[in-house]
């Protein structure tokens, strides 16, 4: 799992790096084409992993109920995000991945609520939901990469 994990940690760095290098007004604007923006992605990720992998396995989930209900699959963008949100989103990227890793190492995720995700995947195990949250996170870092062009290209 210590590729799993390695992996995880370069995608969060990845998205961390879109959201500390994007103007506060960008992160927001919903380019031509999309239905969300660069921030609702990034946030979104968070929302999912804690999804896929404490309320499956049946544990709490370890940030504020706030981002998951915000930004869980089915949301719509928050157009009103504060810059100290934006501040503590940059926490979560880093926080949660670090404990995630302790959590794993400690057998926090002793049981596991088989799961089929939207992609077609079957999650049996803490190991399939981690694997499939890295491909998750990367295609949502691809979305905001994808964004962050446009939004570029919309300013031009």
């Amino acid at each position: 799992m210590n590729y799993h994990f390695q992996a995880h940690r370069q995608v969060r760095k990845n998205l961390l790096d879109i959201l500390q290098n994007t103007s506060h007004e960008d992160l927001l604007l919903i380019p031509d084409g999309f239905n969300n923006n660069i921030y609702w992605n990034i946030a979104h990720t968070v929302a999912t992993q804690q999804l896929l992998h404490y309320y499956l396995s049946g544990n709490p989930f370890r940030i504020d109920k706030y981002w998951i209900e915000t930004y869980k699959k089915g949301t719509l963008p928050n157009l009103n995000v504060q810059k100290s949100e934006v501040e503590d989103l940059e926490f979560l990227l880093t926080e949660t991945s670090k404990t995630l890793m302790k959590d794993f190492d400690s057998d926090f995720f002793s049981d596991y609520t088989p799961y089929t995700t939207s992609f077609g995947m079957d999650l049996k195990s803490i190991q399939d939901a981690i694997i499939f949250n890295n491909l998750h996170e990367s295609l949502h870092y691809g979305y905001a990469m994808a964004q962050k062009r446009a939004v570029l290209g919309e300013k031009i």
